[in-house]
C-alpha cells in the first residue's frame, strides 16, 4: 500500500498510546474496502448484489467468529483483549453486545496492524478472514 507511507504518519510509540477504538475505526475501513476489492474481483455482480454479499462478511457476528478463528501471536491477542475490553458508548442494533465486542476487537486489530504497516502479517490475516467466512457460508 504505497499511500500508507504517506497517510500513517505516528510512530508505533504514539499508535501504542491511541485509544483501541480509533484503531477500530481505521480497521473498519481498511477490513470493508478489503471485502469490497475481493468480492468486486472474484464475481460480476451489480452493486447492490455485491453489497448484499459484503455483509456476510462484515457484520458483526461474521468479524466475533472470525477474531475467534484466526491463529493470533501473544501481541496480536494483547490488541484483541484491548479492543473488546474497550468500553464503547454505541448500542449495537443487529448484534449481541458480546458480538459487538469481539467485532470491535477484530477490527482494533485490522487498525493497528494496518497503522503499525505490518503488511505482510495484515494480508494473512485478512486472507484467513476470507477463508474463514466462506467456510460459514459454505456450510449454510
Amino acid at each position: 500500500m504505497e499511500f500508507q507511507d504517506e497517510l500513517v504518519t505516528k510512530n508505533e510509540n504514539e499508535i501504542n498510546m491511541m485509544s483501541p477504538l480509533t484503531w477500530a475505526y481505521v480497521g473498519d475501513s481498511i477490513y470493508e474496502m478489503y471485502i469490497r476489492t475481493y468480492l468486486s474481483n472474484a464475481s460480476n455482480f451489480n452493486p447492490h448484489k455485491l453489497h448484499i454479499q459484503s455483509i456476510k462478511y462484515v457484520k458483526a457476528a461474521a468479524q466475533a467468529d472470525i477474531v475467534k478463528k484466526l491463529e493470533l501471536t501473544d501481541d496480536e491477542k494483547e490488541i484483541v483483549r484491548r479492543g473488546r475490553n474497550t468500553e464503547s458508548h454505541h448500542l449495537p442494533k443487529n448484534a449481541s453486545h458480546e458480538e459487538y465486542a469481539y467485532s470491535t476487537a477484530f477490527e482494533a486489530l485490522i487498525g493497528y496492524l494496518y497503522l503499525t504497516k505490518q503488511n505482510d502479517r495484515l494480508k494473512i490475516i485478512l486472507n484467513n478472514c476470507i477463508n474463514i467466512v466462506n467456510k460459514i457460508i459454505s456450510n449454510h
